[in-house]
């Protein structure tokens, strides 16, 4: 950069290129707040389902071995993911028409 040349700028060099073809319309629009908000929440709950459906699966066999553990481990699961849950509800993240 120090001892190359400067490349001149033109209005072609300064449209945005994207997949190999010109842009057409106007640029896309930002997303709100809200839509990453409820994706977050989305995938908070998302991962709550994921584990718990292979624990439902497997838990009269794991019970009959390991003993009644294995429950309260799940609802100590459960009652940490209501506490974010009420947590956002507290903070309005429910709530579209506060944002």
């Amino acid at each position: 950069m120090l001892l190359g040349k400067k490349g001149r700028k033109n209005a072609a060099k300064n449209v945005a290129y994207e997949c190999g073809k010109d842009a057409e319309g106007k640029i896309q629009p930002r997303f709100s707040v809200k839509f990453y908000l409820v994706a977050m929440i989305f995938i908070l709950f998302d991962i709550e389902v994921i584990f718990m459906y292979p624990w439902a699966v497997g838990y009269l066999n794991s019970i009959s071995s390991i003993g009644i553990s294995v429950f309260w481990s799940m609802v100590a699961f459960v009652i940490i993911l209501e506490v974010g849950h009420l947590y956002a509800y507290k903070k309005g993240v429910f709530d579209w028409n506060k944002r």
